[in-house]
């Protein structure tokens, strides 16, 4: 989910992505290009080459609306389960 997010915000290479999401959550290249590779066999991405002044070129990744869509699954999906857990903990500080 992290992933799909930080992609709505821009294109970004792989190195650029993994530095965004690590703002986030503690992670790694290795296991963001994974996730990279699977989101773009499933459609939630398309990635295209740029030339870079810094060496060769760079691997960006694009979502697309598929991912978009997703996306917005996740999310809400996500905050259906934070509310869960937000009342499961008040219910359980009643029982203390």
């Amino acid at each position: 989910m992290v992933v799909l997010l930080t992609l709505l915000k821009k294109d970004m290479y792989g190195y650029e992505l993994v530095n965004e999401v690590s703002k986030i959550i503690a992670i790694n290249e290795g296991t963001v290009y994974p996730i990279l590779k699977r989101l773009t066999n499933e459609n939630y991405f398309e990635s295209y080459l740029e030339e870079s002044s810094e060496g060769p070129p760079r691997k960006y990744y694009k979502i697309t609306m598929l991912g978009k869509e997703r996306a917005a699954e996740l999310k809400k999906e996500w905050e259906t389960f934070t509310k869960a857990i937000r009342k499961f903990i008040k219910e359980c500080e009643k029982n203390d």
